[in-house]
């Protein structure tokens, strides 16, 4: 399994029990898509009585997950083994862990279904709206923590190649991906991709930070946004705080750095390499 399988997975699992929590539903399961290949297959299970489901290969279009990936929206029947609505290539699975009501909610990112969540009754009762509304609401929780992922894995590669001769504009987009690759770290959940957002903004300054110099996170943060041409509103609305605080952040931040403006706090931090 690779790291973004791995991260993934993580995801999925801790999506599973806000799922039960918001939804009350006593059994949920789920799983991501192959890469490359139209199948889904169940890894992550909670609140179940037998392990008949693990490990399930899902296909699109068969049965009511697979049902999900193919047309990428919500499904729910009342009674999976009775159900018209869907084909029944599982129903021993389903059958062997004692499920009726069943509904599957697709994550969808970047218009691609990464994966299916579960929610289940061992009774035949509809599920209302309520329902299907919160479990709704935990899928897309989890499509934004993937996108957010996915984000922060397509700038870690654009940040890896050393800028072409050294040139101004090689430097300036080694510079916005340092700002981007600041602003996004916060927010990543799994702890080895926010690492190595980390590393890479470290690899891509010039030089090593003088000792009498040292600069918390946050400051760095705001200063990088600074030194991409963000204002303190657009900084704030990048970074999540509020523009007060930016101002705050910077202020200090230039008082470290000996500087009287903006534009000195820049240029002091890059020429300590604490900006690239």
């Amino acid at each position: 399994m690779t790291a973004v399988d791995t991260a993934g997975a993580m995801e999925m699992r801790g999506a599973l029990a806000r799922l039960r929590r918001a939804t009350g539903l006593p059994v949920a399961f789920g799983g991501l898509v192959e890469p490359g290949r139209r199948r889904m297959r169940i890894s992550e299970l909670n609140g179940v009585a037998t392990p008949a489901l693990r490990g399930l290969a899902v296909t699109s279009g068969n049965g009511l997950g697979g049902k999900a990936v193919a047309l990428a929206r919500p499904c729910a029947v009342t009674d999976y083994s009775l159900s018209r609505q869907i084909s029944h290539e599982y129903d021993t699975a389903v059958a062997a862990e004692g499920l009726r009501s069943v509904l599957a909610i697709p994550v969808v990112v970047r218009r691609r279904v990464r994966g299916v969540l579960y929610g289940a009754l061992r009774t035949a009762q509809p599920l209302g709206d309520r329902t299907l509304n919160a479990a709704v609401d935990v899928a897309r929780d989890v499509e934004q923590t993937l996108a957010v992922e996915d984000e922060a894995r397509d700038l870690l590669t654009a940040a890896r190649p050393e800028p072409r001769g050294g040139s101004a504009a090689g430097w300036e987009q080694v510079r916005e991906a340092h700002a981007a690759l600041r602003a996004l770290a916060p927010r990543i959940a799994d702890p080895r991709l926010r690492a190595e957002l980390l590393q890479a903004c470290g690899l891509l300054t010039r030089g090593t930070p003088l000792p009498a110099v040292a600069l918390a996170p946050r400051e760095l943060d705001v200063l990088a946004c600074v030194a991409a041409g963000a204002t303190n509103a657009m900084a704030a609305e990048r970074l999540g705080l509020r523009p007060e605080t930016v101002k705050g952040y910077l202020g200090s931040a230039m008082r470290k750095l000996g500087a009287h403006t903006r534009g000195e706090a820049v240029v002091a931090a890059r020429r300590t390499g604490l900006l690239p």
